[in-house]
């Protein structure tokens, strides 16, 4: 079984920071790409950020320069430092996860439960 856990939601003020942070456990062989989405009220999960086994990263372009996406392959976990909120980056933020679970199986994604990040104008 593969667990994808998010933590690092909350509410804080137009222009303020938080981390989110996302880790994968249970038994696999490889963990893949990783990264986040989010999903405001009424409108359709969007990516946020992507990063590669490697560090190869990718913004959606609304937060760029302002949120930096981070992994550690040792620990199977990625992070996200969002700087200069905006009331509309509120919305819940899932974690992507593509996994290999045995070498000889195709990789398939994963999602983490979402955390709720709410920016207060």
């Amino acid at each position: 079984q593969v667990q994808v856990v998010e933590s690092g939601g909350g509410l804080v003020q137009a222009g303020g920071s938080l981390r989110l942070s996302c880790v994968v456990s249970g038994s696999f062989f490889r963990v893949n790409n990783m990264g986040w989405y989010r999903q405001a009220p009424g409108r359709q999960r969007e990516l946020v950020a992507t990063i590669s086994r490697g560090g190869s990263t990718n913004y959606e372009d609304s937060v760029k320069g302002r949120f930096t996406i981070s992994r550690d392959n040792a620990k199977n976990t990625v992070s996200v430092q969002m700087n200069s909120l905006k009331p509309e980056d509120t919305a819940v933020y899932y974690c992507n996860t593509d996994i290999t679970i045995r070498y000889d199986l195709e990789p398939r994604v994963y999602w983490g439960q979402g955390t709720q990040v709410t920016v207060s104008s």
